[in-house]
């Protein structure tokens, strides 16, 4: 096993936690996605269309994060993948981002095409979809709820779901709307309502995503405060090349130099280092490079 294996056995991992769940989300929007866009092609629905294919992206999404455990499990034994392929969460976050964008604005550019001259929709089929829609939607969300706010992917997922859930209530006002009134524009009303909610939620989801990849410090961590508290260890005499950042969801990294006083406690200070990390940032993975002060250019490296 990696060297760096000991240190994922320990960390958050939502996604494997929350696998069974994945599952059944998967499943249940598999069957209500094919559904919704078998009706909405027969009814001539755009908002049923735009559920559809925002169900799409849910299942896929899903699809994207199973894989992504999938894969990760089988690197845990792969001793040249000493981080595994957690970073397969991010990617799969980003695509799905991606993708969710492209369904939201083909619904909008569709919509608007279609208020100059709005094509008359069977309701009552509509209706009967999106209620089931909605249960599905809101079984799902139940599911995905607990990792939510662990992991990336999941986040996208659930946000997707979320959205998707309250697209479904749009359908079913706009489906009851046209069978009580036939005012026809209600359903490419409804259509562009749910697009501009898609897009918002997906373009945070992706910036996210981007700023694990470039390996950005986590928004919620100030870069200098990490300094400032590794400089006022017992023993530090200077802290240099320090950088910070995102391996994976609720996997945060850190590594630095540390220049320490002739004679100090290296162990304790690698020690307190450790606690200060841990305790006041949630960084439970770094590298220190330890520099006795007497001596710049010699260097010991401590993993830990």
């Amino acid at each position: 096993m990696g060297p760096g294996h000991d240190h994922q056995a320990a960390a958050s991992n939502a996604a494997h936690r929350h696998f069974g769940r994945l599952w059944a989300a998967f499943a249940l929007l598999s069957i209500l996605m094919v559904v919704e866009a078998a009706t909405a092609l027969r009814t001539g629905s755009l908002a049923l269309l735009s559920d559809a294919g925002h169900m799409f992206t849910d299942v896929l999404g899903i699809g994207m994060a199973l894989a992504a455990v999938a894969a990760t499990r089988r690197a845990r034994t792969d001793p040249q993948r000493t981080f595994g392929l957690y970073r397969l969460e991010v990617l799969a976050a980003l695509a799905n981002a991606v993708l969710l964008s492209g369904v939201a604005v083909y619904v909008l550019v569709e919509a608007v095409r279609r208020f100059g001259d709005p094509p008359e929709v069977l309701a009552g089929p509509v209706l009967v979809v999106a209620v089931l829609g909605l249960i599905a939607n809101i079984v799902a969300f139940v599911l995905l709820r607990p990792g939510a706010q662990e992991s990336i992917n999941l986040r996208g997922a659930y946000l997707e779901v979320l959205g998707d859930l309250l697209g479904s209530l749009g359908v079913i006002g706009a489906a009851a709307l046209i069978a009580l009134t036939d005012w026809w524009w209600a359903d490419p009303l409804v259509a562009v309502a749910i697009g501009l909610f898609i897009l918002p939620r997906t373009w945070r989801l992706g910036r996210a995503a981007l700023r694990i990849l470039v390996q950005a410090a986590p928004e919620h961590l100030q870069v200098t405060a990490v300094y400032d508290r590794l400089a006022t260890v017992p023993g530090v005499a200077g802290v240099h090349d320090l950088h910070v950042w995102t391996l994976t969801s609720g996997m945060d990294v850190a590594s630095a130099h540390l220049t320490v006083t002739p004679g100090a406690d290296v162990g304790g200070i690698l020690a307190a280092a450790r606690a200060a990390l841990r305790e006041e940032f949630h960084i439970e993975h770094a590298t220190l490079q330890v520099e006795p002060g007497a001596a710049p250019g010699a260097c010991g490296a401590v993993e830990w």
